[in-house]
């Protein structure tokens, strides 16, 4: 079997069994699922809306790549866009969305499609989306390449990946291998093994610039998630004692001073 296509295999089977987020849905179906998601997600991330600027969609050609529960597609949808496009591996992340979005009279061309190889033509876009999407693509630097291709010039792209150096990294690289007796593995095999789907990878702020290099704007910001500050349900995957007493223990205050550059998320704004 391709090389290729068995890892992107392994990513589809992982988000198809449950879309990221949908945890907060608690038992919930349906309209009430959706709200609940999308309360969580905001309440836990508000650092997602200042990074998209949701309202820079009114009147542009918009694409979000890994579209999930749809709670930032639902935003975009309602920033009055000229059109909107959503784009998922998984057939989970474009039904459910999609049903949600007709239910409040929303409008998007949602389909299952590959972030390497996008089923649109050059500079369809003013501006592509993804939040914490294109690190999950086998091949991620071709997921870029995607997105520089299907921008217009002038257009912009909003990105989250993960950063290698970040307190979440840290933290799975002591339960994996530093108290698992094999300190010699890297934070590169830890993200890929430990942290969501298989083979997720995270970047260095200059690496995270390498993957933008078409593009004649880049700028990369570190933002501290929630995973770092082990709110929400983040470390479910991984449990234990430890992890409890860490969750109780944690110093959230310290940590959003002290740490700012070691959070898990990249922020990019890169300009074509």
């Amino acid at each position: 079997m391709d090389r290729v296509v068995e890892p992107k295999r392994a990513v589809l089977e992982f988000w198809d069994a449950a879309s990221c987020g949908e945890a907060y849905a608690e038992g919930a179906e349906g309209a009430a699922a959706f709200a609940a998601v999308r309360e969580a997600r905001y309440r836990l991330e508000p650092y997602i809306a200042t990074f998209a600027d949701f309202d820079s969609g009114r009147g542009r050609d918009v694409l979000e790549i890994g579209v999930g529960m749809g709670c930032d597609h639902r935003r975009w949808a309602l920033s009055e866009p000229r059109s909107l496009c959503g784009v998922d591996l998984t057939p989970r992340a474009v039904d459910f969305p999609r049903r949600q979005l007709t239910l409040e009279g929303l409008r998007s061309d949602m389909r299952v499609g590959d972030a390497e190889s996008l089923p649109f033509k050059d500079e369809s876009f003013d501006l592509v989306y993804s939040w914490g999407v294109l690190h999950h693509s086998p091949d991620t630097q071709q997921a870029f390449r995607e997105v520089w291709r299907v921008l217009r010039p002038g257009g912009v792209a909003k990105v989250m990946v993960y950063h290698t150096h970040s307190l979440t990294g840290y933290m799975l690289w002591a339960r994996y291998a530093l108290l698992a007796g094999r300190p010699g593995r890297s934070l590169g095999e830890i993200y890929a093994e430990h942290l969501e789907s298989p083979g997720t990878k995270a970047y260095t702020v200059d690496e995270a610039r390498g993957l933008c290099e078409p593009f004649s704007q880049v700028d990369v910001g570190i933002q501290l998630n929630h995973g770092d500050l082990l709110l929400g349900h983040v470390g479910q995957r991984h449990g234990g004692v430890l992890l409890r007493a860490a969750r109780a223990l944690w110093p959230r205050p310290l940590l959003r001073r002290l740490c700012a550059n070691l959070g898990l998320y990249l922020l990019i704004t890169a300009r074509k």
